[in-house]
């Protein structure tokens, strides 16, 4: 019988194939990928959530990870984190200096 449960709850046994990840994207010239940065996509892009699923789905979609869709991912969260600083300058009252 195969146990299925929330991703969220595989989590802290998939440090190693998260780490795993990582360092395939590393070797593709991803200095910046993280594990945690891997998790949030796959929660964003991949399961759009918290779906129930058993581990060895799980660990197949981190390996199956596509390059393009992290970098995409990545980009992504750029920009709303530049966006959500823009605003907050806006709202406090700072100026942006160039």
């Amino acid at each position: 019988m195969t146990v299925k449960k929330q991703v969220s709850l595989w989590k802290h046994e998939l440090e190693d194939v998260l780490g795993s990840k990582v360092n395939e994207f590393k070797l593709l010239d991803y200095s910046k990928a993280a594990p945690e940065d891997v998790w949030n996509c796959l929660v964003d892009k991949v399961w759009k959530g918290d779906p129930e699923k058993s581990l060895h789905e799980v660990v197949q979609d981190i390996f199956h990870l596509n390059p393009n869709l992290f970098m995409t991912f990545l980009t992504q969260q750029s920009w709303r984190d530049n966006n959500l600083q823009e605003s907050l300058d806006a709202l406090l009252g700072n100026e942006k200096t160039d």
